[in-house]
């Protein structure tokens, strides 16, 4: 489990005694471990933020607030080692292993993060209570190893816009920083549940991205046209079990007009087998006379 230069962390004493020599800035990768490529991504962009001064930090922690009765909390991947070692290789200088008992040193607690309107829809609506789950576990990081930067994945689009939220709307003094969504060379997005998949299941799972690239390539044509082509190819396949497919605004996660021009969002999950995916795309939806919306940077796509 030792990595040599990396500091481990095993409760919230050894944070508080090591917090005060940790050279600002100080960039926190929040995760729940079993790290794949995607994370690769976020501790690069980290140490980036980070600079040749600063120190890197991850957090891992599988947090039983995300998870409702008959979900995959006991059988979420943990691959600590791994972990450590990846950790090691992408020049992290801190990993944060708090228990349970430490995250919520009263048992359930009673006061959560409402993630409001934003976060009832979409993943919200399909996995109850997820969204107050992930704010509040987040919240507690914050406070307890106080960042100057966080850096989420663009593959969790909601959770990242909802993290904003919450830290404009509590006057959190940091910077959320995010990475575009990593993908496999056959498209499929990185995500700790790929291993889940058989063989059979990973082709079935390109289904979703491949929906993904349909409605972004009828981005000149507006949000109906992109929303139809990617529909198109999701439900022809019944292997997959769509839970939502939608086409919104990335910044509030609302529905865009039919008459929508610029930044949007194709967000989508479904069931392949028993593993549940989500995945996004952006796309930059036409201007008058079918042209693409001029003067949006890929960053405005992007937040």
């Amino acid at each position: 489990m030792n990595q040599p230069g990396l500091l481990l962390l095993q409760s919230k004493a050894d944070l508080a005694a090591a917090r005060p020599g940790l050279a600002a800035p100080v960039v926190l990768v929040p995760t729940m471990g079993a790290l794949h490529s995607g994370h690769r991504a976020l501790l690069q962009e980290a140490r980036e933020q980070a600079g040749s001064a600063g120190t890197v930090v991850v957090s891992i922690f599988v947090n039983p607030l995300q998870f409702r009765p008959g979900e995959d909390l006991d059988r979420y991947p943990r691959t600590l080692d791994e972990d450590l070692a990846m950790c090691a290789s992408e020049g992290v200088r801190a990993v944060f292993l708090p228990s349970a008992a430490d995250m919520y040193p009263g048992g359930q607690p009673e006061v959560t993060v409402n993630p409001g309107p934003a976060g009832r829809v979409f993943e919200g609506e399909f996995r109850p209570g997820f969204f107050d789950g992930v704010l509040t576990v987040v919240l507690k990081l914050f406070h307890l190893i106080r960042p100057d930067v966080a850096v989420f994945g663009e593959k969790d689009a909601q959770q990242l816009m909802l993290v904003r939220r919450m830290v404009t709307d509590t006057n959190l003094d940091l910077t959320i920083a995010s990475v575009p969504t990593v993908r496999d060379a056959d498209g499929l997005a990185t995500s700790s549940r790929n291993r889940y998949l058989s063989a059979a299941d990973r082709a079935l799972a390109l289904t979703l991205s491949a929906s993904l690239r349909a409605g972004q390539a009828r981005a000149a044509e507006g949000a109906a046209a992109v929303q139809a082509a990617a529909e198109q190819v999701l439900r022809s396949e019944p292997g997959v079990a769509v839970d939502y497919l939608a086409v919104v605004d990335p910044r509030t996660f609302g529905p865009v007009p039919p008459d929508h021009i610029g930044a949007a969002l194709i967000v989508t999950a479904a069931k392949v087998g028993a593993t549940r995916l989500i995945d996004n795309m952006p796309v930059l939806l036409a201007g008058h006379a079918g042209h693409p919306a001029e003067g949006l940077s890929r960053d405005a796509a992007r937040h």
